[in-house]
């Protein structure tokens, strides 16, 4: 066969491959697109997902049909969409947990979120916020740290094991050089209500959540976890801030697809998603929930991915964090 007609051949069998391939990208959107959250609804996260998507939505003229499916510490709806056809209908909300923290503390886990995905945007941030009944004699992050020092095994609540705000204790611990017991609620809500009886002394929880009671006088704030000040608490430092160098946990949040998604599409979402988070509505919505709104390249997503799936790796295996 005449080797100039072979490559000629091979390249339009191709070229005929690729062409439903093409064809369906530049279709896009054709149907109503599925964002799966996984998490139950009711939350941050959910509030986020609908403002967004409803933003989305009207970009793209298509409906973005919130499908939350909450458990293991949003694995369930992870592998939902790792498992999806990459055709740019079905999206997930994934986070710092589901996809940097989780695959270093469950046992088993259906997905691998390095390999798993296709980074589309980031979405933003949240905040941590360390605090303390309002009647406990700790007043600043020196106070606890002293405290902690003097009581090893010193209690510490929060809304689950395996959470961002489980990380934060554990980072605490680990920088302060000082031995805290974690105590796994499930939810912020009978974690709070204990902190109010003041039958635990001290939580890390999502800003959001404990936001009304350090409102209220009710709980003290002794700093945000985060690089910088919440604007809802401006005049509670960060913990870096109050003295211990080098601390920072910010949650992050972004939108994935399944692995092998098309670039055209990957672009399509990045600019709508994009879009919606820069509107003034949006930003102002989610900032009173405690929600810093931000876009990104889908580069960048997966390099934020990629660097703190190792570094929270080192974290978690030096502490033993594990959850089920």
């Amino acid at each position: 066969m005449n080797p100039v007609f072979a490559l000629t051949r091979r390249a339009a069998v191709l070229a005929l491959l690729a062409a439903p391939l093409f064809s369906q990208a530049a279709d896009f959107p054709a149907k109503p697109i599925r964002f799966i959250v996984p998490y139950t609804p009711g939350g941050t996260t959910d509030l986020v997902a609908r403002t967004v998507g409803q933003k989305v939505s009207e970009k793209l003229g298509q409906p973005v049909l919130i499908d939350n499916r909450g458990g293991a510490g949003g694995n369930i709806g992870m592998d939902a969409v790792a498992k999806a056809a990459p055709d740019g209908y079905t999206i997930g909300f994934g986070a710092i947990s589901t996809n940097a923290l989780n695959p270093h503390i469950y046992k088993s886990m259906a997905f691998d979120p390095r390999k798993d995905f296709t980074a589309i945007s980031l979405l933003g941030t949240s905040t941590i916020v360390l605090e303390v009944p309002a009647a406990s004699p700790i007043k600043s992050v020196a106070d606890l740290i002293a405290a902690a020092k003097k009581t090893p095994g010193m209690p510490y609540a929060t809304a689950g094991a395996g959470t961002s705000m489980n990380l934060a204790g554990v980072m605490f611990a680990q920088m302060t050089g000082t031995e805290l017991t974690h105590v796994a609620y499930k939810g912020s809500g009978p974690a709070i209500t204990d902190m109010l009886g003041n039958n635990i002394g001290l939580m890390f929880d999502n800003l959001p959540a404990s936001l009304p009671h350090i409102q209220a006088g009710k709980l003290r704030a002794l700093a945000v976890a985060g690089p910088t000040r919440s604007p809802s608490l401006p005049e509670v430092p960060t913990i870096a801030e109050a003295g211990l160098k080098g601390y920072a946990l910010e949650p992050w949040f972004g939108v994935y697809g399944p692995a092998n998604l098309p670039a055209p599409i990957v672009k399509a979402l990045n600019e709508a998603f994009v879009e919606a988070l820069a509107q003034p509505d949006v930003k102002a919505k989610l900032a009173q929930a405690g929600f810093s709104p931000r876009g990104s390249s889908a580069q960048e997503l997966a390099t934020l991915t990629q660097t703190e799936y190792q570094r929270l790796g080192e974290v978690a295996k030096k502490a033993g964090m594990t959850a089920e």
